[in-house]
């Protein structure tokens, strides 16, 4: 016989409500500065980088077919300017 209702001790959905085009970006403006500052310098990029960013784009792409109602045109457009965001930190990390 327990006074806590049941529903407290079940976890919340999709990581406490964040939608995951949020999810999404966060999670590519983690994996490739880290990998650009671990597997590039200013004359070579390692072919590991290269896997990582593949990868990166593989599950950016079911993400987005998965979650595709989700996706709204502002959401679109956040997620278009996180990619040239990346780009441009990928130059920025990369000339250093």
């Amino acid at each position: 016989m327990s006074l806590i209702p049941e529903e407290v001790f079940k976890r919340r959905r999709r990581h406490n409500n964040t939608p995951e085009p949020v999810l999404l970006i966060i999670a590519n403006f983690i994996v490739i500065p880290l990998a650009v500052t671990l597997f590039t310098n200013k004359h070579h990029i390692n072919w590991f980088f290269w896997v990582a960013a593949g990868l990166l784009a593989l599950y950016n792409f079911f993400t987005i077919r998965k979650n595709h109602e989700e996706f709204t045109k502002p959401i679109i457009i956040a997620y278009a300017v996180s990619i040239v965001i990346l780009i441009v930190v990928f130059f920025l990390f990369r000339g250093q």
